[in-house]
């Protein structure tokens, strides 16, 4: 299969990885998307991938300051990732 791309950025959210529970990581879930990532690198394209930050800093921090600041420190969590 001829790919469009050589290479692609997979950007995963918190959220995503947490599944139906809102919070944590979901094994299944994680075990998913790494079969997905595996089998799109088997037809020749490189996948770097990004994890969310924003949810883990939410779930950890948020009741000690305001939703604004709270989101802002998650998105420093992904570029951090």
């Amino acid at each position: 299969m001829e790919c469009k791309y050589k290479r692609i950025v997979l950007k995963v959210s918190g959220e995503a990885l947490s599944g139906n529970a809102g919070h944590g990581i979901n094994e299944e879930i994680v075990t998913r998307i790494s079969n997905v990532i595996k089998n799109v690198n088997e037809i020749g394209v490189e996948v770097a991938v990004v994890v969310g930050g924003g949810n883990f800093w939410r779930g950890a921090s948020a009741r000690e300051m305001d939703r604004t600041t709270s989101d802002y420190m998650g998105m420093l969590g992904t570029i951090i990732n």
